[in-house]
């Protein structure tokens, strides 16, 4: 993501992802109630509740989701008449080495609610020693792959993504490697977390996503990331770029289906799937906004942009791509808006080999 505070950053656009939380804040509230065991933290530090969100970037919305966590569990210790026992909070916050912490721990709420650390490193293998975590979060990264499919890149393989730029109305072939690597990454991610988490611990994940059947190419952000890709190859007939340095980069990004979602978490077989719920949108029930949306866009791939062309592309990109997007049905077309969010709450199996 793009760091600090700047018209580009994160922190000023991601208010879709803000919005995806607001709307699983009744459900986490809900489900805490409901799964929460009060007084009953099995590990050192027993007055002490730990939580980590996952992929929490450089915030503001890491800030609302452990505030919402943290609200609900001191609600459930209320409803119990268990005030007094209200344990203090230890929050974890974590997300890849190169992530601006500077800018999120600076930007971190003054209210001595919680003791705070940063944990560096890739949510897709162990952060935290075992029996951590009370609670683990994630919301709107799983969608991250660890790596690109290696299939992808590789000119022999019939999964060669020549001139695009993700899986959204590729082959199969490019489809299946996505897939495969999802499912990989997934499973590591699960099984790090049951690690973590003491037994019975729970977890939220909103995953971006699209309902069953539906596929990339047929939504809104399939068709944005095709505008993006004809843009790379325009700046490549320019020479600004080569047509190899286009065919060599493939955005990281899988979208799962909600049964692949319940598939995986079986499969893994170490935790209880209490809830999987389609969320609202509130930004897909209206026509969005066109600089909303290229700003959104820029602050997710602006990094990995820069990264693999160089300092000098993006401006001249996001030129094009503001300028395609705008022509494209996708703003006023409501058929496109078909991406959503999936709520997932999880339960740690009380007995099982992690």
């Amino acid at each position: 993501m793009e760091g600090g505070d700047g018209p580009y950053s994160y922190t000023q656009n991601s208010e879709y992802q803000k919005q995806s939380l607001d709307s699983a804040k009744q459900l986490t509230n809900e489900l805490i109630d409901q799964h929460l065991v009060v007084g009953n933290h099995p590990c050192s530090f027993s007055n002490s509740y730990r939580v980590a969100d996952f992929g929490c970037s450089v915030g503001p919305n890491t800030f609302c989701a452990v505030h919402n966590i943290i609200e609900a569990v001191e609600n459930k210790y209320k409803s119990q008449k268990m005030e007094s026992r209200t344990p203090e909070f230890h929050v974890f916050f974590n997300d890849h080495v190169g992530n601006d912490f500077n800018t999120l721990f600076r930007n971190i709420p003054a209210t001595g609610r919680y003791f705070a650390a940063g944990v560096p490193g890739s949510f897709h293998g162990r952060l935290l020693p075992s029996s951590t975590l009370h609670f683990a979060h994630c919301s709107t990264a799983l969608h991250w792959l660890s790596k690109i499919p290696k299939e992808v890149t590789d000119k022999n393989s019939p999964a060669w993504n020549k001139g695009r730029i993700h899986y959204a109305g590729a082959a199969k072939e490019v489809k299946d490697a996505y897939s495969t690597q999802f499912a990989k990454d997934f499973d590591s991610f699960l099984s790090a977390r049951a690690q973590e988490l003491v037994p019975g611990g729970l977890m939220v994940l909103v995953s971006l996503g699209f309902p069953d059947g539906v596929q990339v190419c047929e939504s809104s952000m399939g068709e944005n990331f095709n505008i993006l890709g004809s843009c790379f190859l325009d700046i490549a007939k320019t020479g600004i770029i080569t047509q190899e340095m286009v065919d060599s980069f493939n955005l990281p990004f899988y979208y799962p289906w909600p049964s692949e979602l319940k598939s995986l978490i079986d499969v893994n077989g170490l935790f209880e799937i209490k809830k999987i719920e389609k969320l609202v949108a509130p930004t897909r029930q209206v026509k969005p906004d066109l600089a909303v949306c290229v700003l959104h866009l820029r602050a997710i791939l602006g990094e990995l942009i820069k990264k693999h062309f160089g300092e000098g592309i993006t401006d001249i990109l996001f030129k094009r791509h503001t300028k395609k997007y705008v022509e494209s049905p996708i703003v006023s077309d409501g058929r496109y808006f078909k991406e959503t969010s999936y709520f997932v709450f999880l339960k740690r199996k009380m007995n099982c080999a992690s």
